[in-house]
This record gives structure tokens, C-alpha cells and sequence, in this order.
């Protein structure tokens, strides 16, 4: 693909897709579509990624449920399953794993966000 086909994919051509971007210790990589912390990869499933992917794009910023179901799972109604529970509590027992689960916090009024600010990496470019 030459850089013209992006411009033509992509409506908004200021706007650049950042490789990486920081939950916390939790480094997300875009290429791998997975999360490490420091040299251990956590083993997202696609949806969990996305999930932290979005949350990590506005840290302490409320989602709600349909917000992401709309973002993450394309959905434009909520089906009456509960997937997105399911899935945040998937990414917690992993992130469990380097005693992070609570990164990813319940709102009091419904909804989830990322509980964690950023941290120095080695990846930023700030």
C-alpha cells in the first residue's frame, strides 16, 4: 500500500495511529495486538486487547457499556448477553498475573475505565 491508498482510507490524514500506548506498566502494542510488562507478553485474545486498547486511549475516562460496545464490538445495540463483563473480567485475571487487575476499575454509575496514569517507558516519544 503507497501512502496515498492510507490518505484515501483514512478520512482525517492529520491524525497518525500510535504503535504503543501505556495502561499503566502495561505496554499495549498495536503490531502484536497484545500487552507486555517489561519483557513478559500477556496473551490477549483480539477483543481483550481492543478492550485495554480503548480504555488506555483516555485514562480515567468513564465507557460505558454501550460505548463500548460500539467502539470494541462495532455494535450499535446491546445484545442481551454479557459480553463485555465477560471480557473485562478476562483482561483483569490476566492482568492479575503481575498483580495489575485493578487497573482496569468498575465506575460506580456502570461502565469501566482504565485506573492508571501512564507510566515512563522506554517506548514513549514524548
Amino acid at each position: 500500500m503507497n501512502s496515498n491508498a492510507a490518505y484515501s482510507i483514512f478520512p482525517d490524514n492529520e491524525t497518525l495511529i500510535p504503535r504503543f500506548r501505556e495502561a499503566g506498566d502495561v505496554v499495549l502494542d498495536l503490531i502484536h495486538r497484545d500487552g507486555r510488562v517489561e519483557a513478559k507478553w500477556i496473551g490477549f485474545h483480539p477483543r481483550e486487547f481492543e478492550l485495554l486498547w480503548r480504555l488506555a486511549e483516555e485514562p480515567g475516562r468513564r465507557m460505558t457499556k454501550k460505548q463500548l460496545l460500539a467502539d470494541v464490538w462495532r455494535l450499535d445495540f446491546e445484545p442481551e448477553s454479557n459480553s463485555v463483563a465477560v471480557h473485562v473480567a478476562r483482561v483483569r485475571a490476566k492482568l492479575s498475573t503481575f498483580g495489575l487487575e485493578n487497573i482496569v476499575a468498575t465506575h460506580a454509575d456502570g461502565g469501566y475505565l482504565l485506573n492508571a496514569a501512564p507510566s515512563p517507558s522506554a517506548f514513549s516519544f514524548g
